[in-house]
């Protein structure tokens, strides 16, 4: 039997024709990475290649680091092996990994959502033999709402908080869904703040040229007058917090696809539940894995077995393997950092 072209292992996802892996979770020579969130950018690697867009962010998190950035659909040669860079919709610079070598082509995912972002490279679906892909939200119950209709119930929630008397505080991950609810919020409703970690990863966004606006940075010194009526951005770390409770009269509201379940809004303890995600909802992921032609199909970090089994019903060669991705979770911290 012949070694596939891409294999899991203890350090991460390997492939042993051209010597890198992708995304590792233990330090390795080379390594590819897929986006700058802390479950798949991990330190201690000796090289790192990504997408140019996510240089800024791996420096941010990772300090001196020897790194590269390319381009989409940019190629280069690892020991013989193609490997190029596809748009993966996620963030900044998220990107899908194609690995090509004696004719066969696989494709890694990373994370990735199908719909528009106006902070990102939209999704493009990679033609390819073996599809890995992320089922963080392979279930049929969900499916996204328009970005339109999420953030309208934001503003309304928000105009709402300003009439009691509230200031707002908004709870999304620092790193991407933040700044795509700021290019997307009406800014004339009132004043916006950003919470310090936001405030950080807004300013790569600003010099990327993927954001505009000014959402000045709050911290326990700002007078509680300057806030009336204000909307507050900050990752689900600061809720409960001492920086949070100095806002009171306040009312909280969560942005994440697990808003789409019943008592998520209740275990969370906010006011406000919107359904917003940087994955592929049910829908994308089944479209997504159609588009690229795959036969077989290798399921990751989320609904791994009930998505693997679902695709097997409809016809593809469909496993699960895991891994240490956490995808998008109410518990996780990772991407907050």
């Amino acid at each position: 039997m012949s070694t596939p072209l891409l294999s899991f292992t203890n350090k991460g996802i390997y492939c042993p024709a051209g010597k890198f892996y992708i995304d590792p979770w233990q330090p390795v020579n080379d390594a590819i990475i897929t986006h700058g969130h802390a479950d798949h950018s991990r330190p201690g690697h000796r090289q790192y290649l990504t997408h140019k867009d996510s240089v800024s962010i791996l420096k941010y998190r990772l300090g001196n680091i020897s790194i590269n950035g390319i381009g989409y659909n940019e190629t280069v040669l690892k020991n013989g092996v193609k490997v190029s860079l596809h748009p993966a919709g996620h963030i900044l610079g998220s990107a899908q990994v194609r690995v090509e070598h004696k004719g066969e082509v696989w494709c890694v995912s990373g994370d990735y959502k199908t719909g528009p972002d106006p902070v990102a490279v939209d999704f493009e679906p990679v033609k390819c033999h073996t599809f890995i892909t992320e089922c963080t939200f392979g279930l049929p119950a969900f499916n996204w709402p328009t970005e339109k209709e999420v953030i309208n119930q934001i503003e309304n929630w928000w105009r709402t908080n300003i009439k009691s008397g509230k200031v707002s505080i908004l709870t999304a991950y620092a790193l991407g869904k933040a700044q795509r609810i700021l290019a997307m919020i009406d800014t004339s409703i009132g004043p916006i703040y950003s919470h310090g970690a936001v405030d950080a990863i807004n300013q790569i966004y600003q010099k990327e040229g993927f954001l505009s606006g000014h959402f000045p940075y709050v911290d326990p010194s700002t007078p509680k007058q300057q806030l009336e009526g204000a909307l507050i951005i900050a990752p689900p770390s600061a809720v409960g917090s001492a920086w949070g409770n100095k806002w009171k009269p306040l009312s909280i509201g969560m942005a994440s696809g697990w808003m789409m379940l019943r008592g998520s809004r209740r275990r969370r303890n906010v006011d406000g539940g919107f359904v917003l995600s940087d994955h592929a909802d049910w829908k994308g992921l089944n479209t997504a894995i159609k588009e690229t032609g795959a036969e077989n199909i290798i399921c990751t970090h989320g609904y791994t077995e009930a998505f693997s089994e679902w695709l097997n019903h409809l016809g593809y060669n469909a496993v699960s393997e895991k891994t240490l991705y956490e995808g998008e979770s109410l518990e996780n911290k990772a991407e907050e950092q």
